[in-house]
This record gives structure tokens, C-alpha cells and sequence, in this order.
């Protein structure tokens, strides 16, 4: 990237590798890896940042391929100053950084019930760009309004209406970065609020591999969802069977593995690359339409670019 970059008062550091920012640990260097120091700070860098220059948002990478060519933009990191949670009445008020699990304890200690965030990995700001959901309930269920910075520098509220929310998909404009959301939740006591999160990490401790090295779920469910996220129990296709009636359950790529214990888990075993990760999932999809005629699609983002061969 020959273009100039502004100079912010966050760190800003140039070919950062970003494998050990993600879950799966693999990926190549982003050219720019920005940290904001504030709000301020973001807009005023967003605003002076040349428009031709890509820019990425990312979250804990829970979610994310980096391909092992990098990618050519500026990564956008949010960290310590965006990560405030804050109980008001019905409402939660959380910055983009804070952990959805954190979101879902702090709301139970404050008696309101964002107990489905739980077990959701990643953090709040990629929870609402991909309307995250668990056990029936989707951010689209609670989200009130969300803070963003445009790609123009400019700070705006944005009404959960206006991103038009649908199963992991939300219309947030490329090159925006949430800051901030705010939640309704319903009322529930602390300690049975605390007892059903309990409940739900020992059901996901016993059925996915959450000592692996993974990114949660490979691939969307393949149908049986309304357009506001909401599952559809009656028609439900479940992509773990999908990939089993394909005989795909532990399928191998150099480093990279679709999980024994949950087929829809694609795993890092140890030295798996992006491209091994990326290709296993391929063959999975190529796979699963040869012998059902669905195609899958992928739910974990892939992101920059590979490397030539």
C-alpha cells in the first residue's frame, strides 16, 4: 500500500501478522493493523484516511480465515476503551469490544435476560454485523440501536431496523465500524438467569469441540429461517448432518480437520495453513452438493489473499 496514512494517536502498525489474532491461528499480514486510542481517534482517521484505501473491521477473529497472503488493508482492531457494558432500566449498552459473554453476565447480574449471548463467540460488534444467535435467539430480538463510525469519519446512530437483520447477515456498509449497540432484554432473576448459562456451556462443553482450535461453525444452516433470523424448527436442515450424510465427519487437509465430535467444527489440529483450512471446507461443500444437491454456505468469513503458488 503506497498510499500515505494518517497518523492517529492509537497504535498503528504496519505488515502486522494477524494469525495469532484469530482463533484458528493462521493468516498472513494485514498491511496496516490499527488500534484506536477512542472514538475520536477512529473518526478523525476514518475521515483523513484516503477513500481508495480498504479498510477492515475486525473483531477477535472467533469468526475469520486470514489467508496466508494477507490482507491489503487497513485492519481495524477495537480494543480497551470499546469494550464498556453498562445496565440502564431494560436496556444494555455495550461498546463493539466487550464479549458477548461478558455482555450476557453482566445483564444477569443486572436481573435482564441476553443469557443466549452466552456461549457465542467473539465480541458484540461482529455479534450484530452478522446477527449472531443461539438456542432460538438472534441479535435481531434485542437490538435497539447501534453507534457507528462511516467510512467518511462521520459518528451516526443506526436503528436495528435500518440494518434489516436476517439469518448472519445485516446490511452495516462495507468500511463502517460499529463502536456501540444497545439491547432490550426482558427481566429475569440473577441466579436462574446464572444457573441457564451454566446449563448451556456444560450442553456446548459436551457436543462441540471447544477445546480445539476452531472458529464455531463452519457453514449456515441450509434453510428452515424467516428473514428476521428466526429458526423454523419444522424445516430445519442442520449442516453437521448435511456434512455426515456425506461422509465428511473428520475428513482430513494437511493440518486442517472437519471435528469427530461436531461435523460442522472445521479445526486447526496444528500446523494447518489457511489455504488447508479453506480447501477442507471446499471439498466439504463440493461434497455435500454431490450427494444431497445443497449447497453450503460458508459462515465462517475468509478474508485477503492467498498465497501463489
Amino acid at each position: 500500500m503506497t498510499r500515505m496514512i494518517p497518523t492517529p494517536r492509537g497504535a498503528l502498525t504496519p505488515n502486522r501478522p494477524l494469525a495469532d489474532l484469530t482463533w484458528l491461528r493462521v493468516g498472513g499480514p494485514a498491511d496496516w493493523l490499527y488500534q484506536p486510542a477512542d472514538e475520536a481517534d477512529l473518526a478523525a482517521f476514518l475521515r483523513d484516511l484516503d477513500p481508495a484505501v480498504t479498510v477492515f473491521p475486525m473483531g477477535v477473529g472467533s469468526n475469520l480465515i486470514v489467508r496466508d497472503g494477507g490482507v491489503r488493508a487497513v485492519v481495524i482492531r477495537l480494543g480497551r476503551g470499546f469494550n464498556s457494558i453498562a445496565v440502564d432500566g431494560s436496556h444494555v449498552i455495550a461498546g463493539a469490544a466487550a464479549l458477548d459473554a461478558h455482555v450476557a453476565r453482566r445483564a444477569a447480574e443486572g436481573g435482564l435476560d441476553l443469557t443466549f449471548l452466552r456461549t457465542i463467540p467473539g465480541s458484540i460488534g461482529g455479534a450484530v454485523r452478522m446477527n449472531a444467535g443461539c438456542y432460538g435467539a438472534y441479535v435481531a430480538d434485542h437490538l435497539v440501536s447501534v453507534r457507528a463510525v462511516t467510512r467518511s469519519g462521520d459518528i451516526v446512530t443506526i436503528p436495528a431496523a435500518d440494518l434489516h437483520l436476517r439469518y448472519r447477515q445485516s446490511t452495516l456498509p462495507e468500511g463502517w465500524v460499529v463502536i456501540e449497540a444497545t439491547f432490550r432484554a426482558g427481566p429475569g432473576d440473577p441466579a436462574a438467569l446464572e444457573a441457564r448459562m451454566l446449563d448451556q456451556i456444560a450442553k456446548r462443553d459436551a457436543s462441540q469441540p471447544t477445546k480445539d482450535r476452531s472458529a464455531g461453525s463452519t457453514f449456515r444452516n441450509p434453510v428452515g429461517h424467516s428473514s428476521t433470523g428466526q429458526a423454523d424448527d419444522t424445516h430445519e436442515l442442520k449442516a453437521w448432518k448435511v456434512i455426515d450424510d456425506a461422509g465428511m465427519r473428520g475428513a482430513r487437509r494437511g493440518g486442517a480437520q472437519m471435528s469427530i465430535m461436531h461435523s460442522n467444527f472445521l479445526i486447526n489440529t496444528g500446523g494447518a495453513t489457511a489455504a488447508d483450512l479453506e480447501g477442507l471446507g471446499e471439498e466439504v461443500r463440493k461434497r455435500v452438493f454431490q450427494t444431497s444437491g445443497i449447497t453450503l454456505e460458508w459462515e465462517i468469513m475468509r478474508v485477503g489473499e492467498t498465497l501463489a503458488e
